[in-house]
């Protein structure tokens, strides 16, 4: 039995496997078919949408990126003009603080030299106080001394004192006379 089915199927023409049979052509064209309507109607439309949004959604980053490239720019504009204006603002401020050290230098030079000068004259006062005072002093004494030793000398005391001070401002003035030549 065996033996006559293989006769028999060797009788008939032999299908080609490559090429399906015509019913199933049929039945995979017609599932094709109802699959390409169902992707065109219904996938692709919600695969457009979806690409639509992303690219929309691309586009208002990229916008919203410029707009903020746009804004770093201008505050960088800004902060670089403000650093240009507080770099001016410092040199001006650095040149008027040399100024007015060196108005304060002058005037503590122009204090110390009129206090050095008051110091001096003041000085210079009192040593001309002070002289007066030694030569007065200096003068009573020689006075005195002139009279005892004249007083000695003569043998008698010389009591008349507009006298005796006209006689020892005579010598004195001789004696500074005297001196004033050298």
């Amino acid at each position: 039995m065996l033996n006559a089915l293989v006769t028999t199927l060797a009788a008939e023409e032999a299908p080609n496997p490559l090429i399906p049979a015509w019913y199933d052509i049929i039945w995979s064209a017609l599932w094709f078919v109802v699959i390409l309507i169902v992707v065109w109607k219904v996938a692709l439309p919600r695969f457009t949408k979806v690409l639509d949004e992303r690219s929309a959604a691309i586009e208002g980053n990229i916008a919203k990126a410029d707009e903020a490239q746009k804004q770093a720019e201008a505050a960088l504009e800004e902060y670089t003009r403000q650093l240009a204006e507080a770099r001016t603002e410092a040199g001006e401020i650095r040149e008027a603080a040399r100024e007015d050290g060196k108005k304060i230098v002058a005037e503590a030079k122009e204090t110390a030299t009129a206090e050095a000068a008051r110091v001096t004259a003041t000085a210079h006062t009192q040593i001309e106080a002070e002289r007066q005072a030694a030569l007065v002093s200096l003068r009573s004494e020689v006075g005195t001394l002139a009279l005892d030793l004249a007083g000695g000398v003569v043998g008698e005391t010389l009591s008349d004192d507009a006298r005796a001070t006209a006689v020892v401002d005579r010598f004195l003035a001789d004696l500074e006379a005297s001196e004033a030549a050298k």
